[in-house]
């Protein structure tokens, strides 16, 4: 359970200046007036948990509460939580919210679920928030979306214990907040197709070169999982957790090969 005026730390994968950043830091004021920021200096989209193990972490401080790690979501909390925010842990860490919906496959790779993920490796509840949009280049983000139905959905969460393995991934609708009738609390959904892409390109010096894109295609999810809700216009609620066995195929490995190595 979540304490009332909490502390929270807020950080994202779009960076330090991201508009998606500005409608969070409105979310959390919403819930607390102890807010900090530890973003990344720049854009690290699909940098999923990585860490900066090989390059210096430089730290800039914007002002007191509002800092930038020239690193990684991961690096971001992990610096916040034991390094940057003075006193007490945060009590609750917010990553987001992203420009773009995290469903689906996106979280293995998604660097706003890494921000949350290290929150909850730190024992710090934590969640991940994004706003889902179309796919023209044109098309409006409703951030007002988010904005409006942020803080209410999470004051639900303060209520509830929810294991400290697991973190919770809030995505919102490509639809206006008026046009948004239910939260669905769903599953981690699958795509049926693949949306990644090495785009090949030409440079002016005729080199070539390659740049991943996504597809702009829709799969055919079932009912009850992400995309499915997302999809629909709901706004979608999932628990996630680090453990990725599959329990299933762990028996039938177990009555295949526990025991003596074979040799043959």
């Amino acid at each position: 359970m979540i304490p009332e005026n909490p502390r929270i730390l807020l950080t994202n994968d779009d960076g330090i200046r991201a508009h998606g950043l500005k409608v969070l830091e409105t979310i959390a004021r919403q819930l607390t007036d102890d807010v900090w920021i530890v973003a990344p200096a720049e854009e690290q989209s699909g940098a999923g948990r990585s860490l900066s193990l090989h390059d210096p972490l430089r730290v800039r401080h914007f002002d007191e509460r509002r800092m930038s790690v020239s690193g990684t979501p991961t690096d971001c909390v992990l610096m916040g939580v034991q390094d940057l925010i003075p006193g007490k842990q945060p009590d609750l860490v917010l990553s987001g919210v992203n420009r773009g919906q995290n469903i689906a496959e996106d979280v293995t790779f998604s660097g706003t679920v890494a921000g949350a993920m290290q929150g909850m490796q730190l024992g710090i509840p934590s969640v991940a928030l994004s706003q889902a949009y179309g796919f023209g280049k044109d098309d409006p983000i409703q951030w007002e979306t988010a904005e409006m139905y942020g803080a209410p959905i999470l004051r639900r969460l303060f209520d509830l214990k929810w294991p400290d393995d697991v973190l919770i991934n809030i995505n919102f609708p490509d639809r206006k907040p008026d046009d948004v009738e239910e939260v669905e609390v769903t599953r981690q959904g699958r795509r049926d197709q693949h949306i990644l892409h090495a785009e090949h390109r030409t440079d002016p010096r005729g080199m070539d070169y390659y740049w991943l894109a996504f597809k702009g295609l829709l799969s055919n999810p079932p009912d009850g999982v992400d995309l499915r809700a997302i999809y629909d216009g709901k706004i979608s609620v999932t628990p996630l957790h680090m453990d990725l066995t599959h329990g299933e195929t762990l028996g039938n490995l177990k009555s295949m090969l526990g025991g003596v190595p074979p040799k043959s």
